[in-house]
């Protein structure tokens, strides 16, 4: 990942040393340079949110970047509108970039959000020529008149992020369980505040996770199950965050169809988000006791994987029957649910990506959100809605938990009617957390492909900032 420096600067916008200047204008509002106001008046410059238009004033390059209307301005607008500037900067071979803080700073963090989630690229395997190291790149920001606490907290957050992109972007044969596990390892050893651990299959057995072995009985990859211990203080209690990471989903015996088949490398999604949030919590130092759980594991047809109609029993002893060892996430996360109460978490917020439903109800905009207890969803819709990670909550209701009641056990992984896709997986997971308050996030429609400005097509790291937002609200 191209390091960038971040930093926040008092005094004059113009009395920058960054090759390239960024001013906002908002609608209706004048900007106090004439060079730049007369780029308005000839309406080259518009106030119309992302549009970008490029000046010269004082031997320095300034982008004029619309803000629309003042009173509209929020964190998201100010990183849709950094992302489109740092995009016009990086096209014109900026090295350094300075944005006068719009607002009076209220919206800093926001903006090296935008800058530094678009700025990033994922270029590892490619051949690269003997000028490739001498493209401009920017390697600087400044947001002035914005406080440097809240521009080092958009700088970690956004950081994060784009190191959870890596970890989604890199192919299956590389980001293996094992090279998840060895990423907590590696955060642990950066961070005194966490401990991390990964076991194998034997411990997973041991601990009667029969579910998740079931999933992980069909590859011959070691299945890792990471637990990631931050511990802050407070009294905020302990949280628990549980992430599915299925490296590499072929849909077991239901196999998948081949078409788009090479994207289920991003079904370690809500894994990679919980790591690195994790890790972002413990750079932050916030007060806050967290536990990251993360099972992780391919799911791969052979001649010793799970079979549909085979039985299987989860930690907690509920019976599953498995009809569709495509729903192999739920049976992941049930078991992982399970350690988490086992543990003693006093919450639990799951990340996943579970159920193609999901994208068809809700697309690329907003994660489905599912709980069982309204005040610990709140919390969450609320992080969501400050870091533009949206969430919108979707009802349980006894009548679709009566739709994953199995013939022959307990529970069956999949229902037989093509109804309620997402909530009856929900409801299925909802067995497995007693009555501890818990959300489930399922982000299949925004791991990937979300096609906002800052983020792009590609792997959009979803989760990692909501999580992180979620802590520093727990930690208050």
């Amino acid at each position: 990942m191209h390091e960038i420096r971040v930093s926040a600067r008092a005094g004059a916008p113009q009395e920058t040393e960054a090759d390239t200047r960024v001013v906002g204008l908002f609608e209706g509002e004048t900007l106090p340079e004439a060079a730049l106001q007369a780029l308005v008046d000839s309406g080259e410059a518009k106030p119309r949110l992302k549009h970008t238009a490029v000046a010269h004033a004082d031997g320095r390059r300034v982008i004029v970047c619309g803000l629309g209307k003042r009173a509209e301005f929020d964190a998201e607008r100010a990183r849709a509108a950094a992302a489109a500037a740092a995009a016009r900067a990086k096209e014109l071979g900026a090295r350094s970039l300075s944005w006068a803080a719009p607002d009076g700073g209220g919206t800093a963090a926001a903006l090296v959000e935008g800058t530094l989630l678009r700025l990033y690229e994922f270029d590892r395997f490619k051949s690269k020529g003997d000028d490739e190291d001498e493209r401009p790149r920017i390697g600087a920001v400044e947001v002035v008149g914005a406080d440097a606490d809240e521009v080092e907290r958009g700088r970690i957050a956004a950081e994060a992020a784009n190191r959870a992109r890596d970890l989604q972007n890199l192919p299956s044969n590389v980001a293996t369980p094992e090279y998840l596990a060895q990423r907590a390892l590696e955060l642990a050893a950066e961070h005194d505040a966490i401990e991390a651990e990964a076991h194998g299959r034997d411990w997973i057995l041991e601990q009667g996770m029969g579910a998740f072995a079931a999933v992980a009985s069909g590859t011959d990859l070691e299945p890792r199950f990471i637990v990631l211990r931050y511990r802050g203080g407070g009294q905020g209690g302990h949280t628990a965050f549980v992430g599915k990471a299925v490296t590499f989903d072929t849909g077991g015996i239901s196999l998948k169809p081949g078409a788009k088949m090479h994207e289920m490398k991003f079904d370690m999604s809500g894994g990679a988000a919980v790591i690195e949030s994790i890790g972002a919590i413990a750079e932050l130092g916030l007060p806050v006791d967290v536990t990251g759980l993360v099972p992780a594991t391919e799911n791969m047809p052979s001649g010793h994987s799970v079979k549909p109609g085979d039985i299987v029993t989860a930690k907690n002893g509920t019976t599953i029957e498995v009809n569709n060892t495509d729903a192999e996430g739920r049976l992941l996360l049930a078991d992982a649910l399970c350690h988490a109460v086992d543990l003693g978490a006093e919450r639990i917020v799951d990340l996943a990506t579970l159920t193609g439903a999901i994208v068809v109800a809700l697309g690329s905009t907003y994660a489905g959100l599912f709980s069982n207890d309204d005040e610990w969803c709140a919390e969450v819709e609320a992080a969501c809605s400050a870091t533009g990670e949206l969430g919108w909550r979707l009802p349980l209701h006894p009548e679709y938990a009566e739709m994953v009641k199995g013939q022959y056990a307990d529970l069956t992984n999949l229902t037989a009617e093509r109804k309620a896709s997402s909530i009856t997986a929900a409801e299925f997971l909802r067995r497995f957390v007693g009555d501890t308050p818990w959300v489930h996030v399922d982000i299949a429609g925004t791991a990937w492909g979300q096609a906002r400005n800052y983020v792009g097509k590609g792997a959009s790291g979803f989760g990692v900032r909501m999580l992180i937002e979620l802590a520093r609200r727990l930690a208050r």
